[in-house]
């Protein structure tokens, strides 16, 4: 089975899902609604300057919930990329997208919906994982020397 970018099976092909992509495109290019049914699915959209972020769900989900889990990632990307977006800066920091979309959503399951949660734990992992990465280079590369006096002086 080819890698799909959706959690579903809804489109069984990668033309299927360009089709109704460009559909999804095409109607909220042409509109100002932040709230549309497309083909019997709920999809909200949010515009960031040359951006436009999509969260498409089932015909009876919550709009609100998927709203503020919208907001959420919008929120998030200003805030991380401490800039406003576009679609430039958004390619730069891909990265950092993907952290903010796997806090906020897993396997379709919509796990927080705080913004302010998503960028405390995403500002933990950048400060501590190059310290982590820090630590380990010097004591792999570190002197022999440096360590042995450190023994020394522990053990008298």
């Amino acid at each position: 089975m080819e890698n799909l970018p959706y959690y579903d099976y809804t489109f069984p092909s990668l033309l299927e899902q360009k089709e109704f992509e460009r559909r999804i495109f095409y109607k909220t290019q042409r509109s100002e609604c932040e709230v549309i049914l497309v083909d019997g699915v709920t999809v909200l959209c949010r515009r960031l300057s040359d951006v436009t972020c999509y969260i498409i769900g089932v015909p009876d989900e919550n709009e609100l919930l998927l709203l503020s889990a919208l907001t959420c990632i919008c929120e998030s990307l200003c805030h991380m990329l401490r800039k406003h977006i576009d679609r430039s800066l958004l390619l730069d920091n891909l990265d950092t997208a993907f952290l903010i979309l796997d806090e906020i959503i897993d396997q379709g399951v919509i796990l927080e919906c705080e913004s302010q949660q998503v960028i405390q734990r995403l500002s933990f992992k950048t400060i501590s994982e190059p310290a982590f990465g820090f630590v380990l280079f010097d004591y792999i590369t570190g002197s022999s020397e440096e360590r042995e006096s450190q023994r020394k002086t522990l053990m008298e």
